[in-house]
């Protein structure tokens, strides 16, 4: 019941998208920050929206954590559909995901991403992979955060899958802090029973910023593993909040 009414409110807000896409497009000629800062207002009330469909409790830890006033590189681990609906309600910074170029081809979802900001990453093209992080740090110094999951796909597993490195040559090339990004239990929303979705209790947690700059050439080496490392022991420690 819960999947058929998400998947209804989803149809409606499509159906509403269109007028909404003439006023933000009109809104993007005059200022496009402006037009980025409307979209987010209107897709985190959507996300709102189907989070309280799908009965999804969240426990938000670390918020203090995230600078307000620069752009940051969000680094989490990936289990569901839904860690975009809920990490997008708890980001205090206008910010852009990085996703798989698959989605770009869904109507309406595609527009609004491009709204946001968001990049399509094609994991299967190092070239064009190096294209898209190549604007993700454009976009770290025109004051847009970036939100990606290194694993680069959505894991079921005990443990993390090995985070890639590209991911953070954007920290790397513009000095933007890292936040890491825990979340707990997001895939028993969904994943874990399809096609049923269940209330769950989630948690999110930010880390405190990390600074490329900041760490020893070891730390910086191996900077996947080392944040890899500080959010394994968030989910550790958030595992006992469920």
């Amino acid at each position: 019941m819960r999947l058929i009414l998400i998947l209804l409110f989803i149809l409606l807000f499509f159906i509403i998208s269109i007028p909404l896409f003439i006023i933000e497009f009109i809104i993007g000629r005059f200022n496009r920050r402006a037009q980025v800062a409307s979209s987010q207002k209107i897709v985190v009330f959507v996300f709102h929206v189907i989070l309280f469909l799908a009965g999804v409790k969240r426990t938000v830890i670390g918020l203090e954590n995230v600078p307000k006033d620069e752009p940051i590189l969000y680094i989490a681990n990936h289990r569901s559909y839904f860690d975009v609906p809920i990490s997008y309600v708890s980001l205090p910074t206008l910010t852009g995901f990085m996703a798989k170029k698959e989605i770009a081809r869904i109507p309406f979802l595609r527009t609004w991403m491009r709204f946001l900001q968001c990049l399509f990453l094609d994991r299967n093209d190092i070239r064009q992979g190096m294209k898209t992080i190549l604007k993700a740090i454009e976009q770290i110094k025109d004051g847009y955060s970036i939100f990606i999951s290194p694993e680069g796909t959505r894991n079921h597993g005990e443990e993390m899958l090995p985070f890639k490195e590209g991911s953070f040559k954007v920290a790397e090339k513009t000095g933007c802090a890292i936040v890491p990004v825990a979340l707990t239990n997001t895939d028993e929303i969904f994943e874990n029973h399809v096609p049923w979705v269940k209330s769950t209790k989630i948690v999110i947690e930010f880390g405190k910023p990390i600074y490329p700059n900041n760490l020893d050439k070891e730390q910086r080496r191996h900077i996947g593993s080392y944040v890899q490392g500080i959010i394994k022991e968030m989910l550790d420690k958030n595992a006992k909040l469920i």
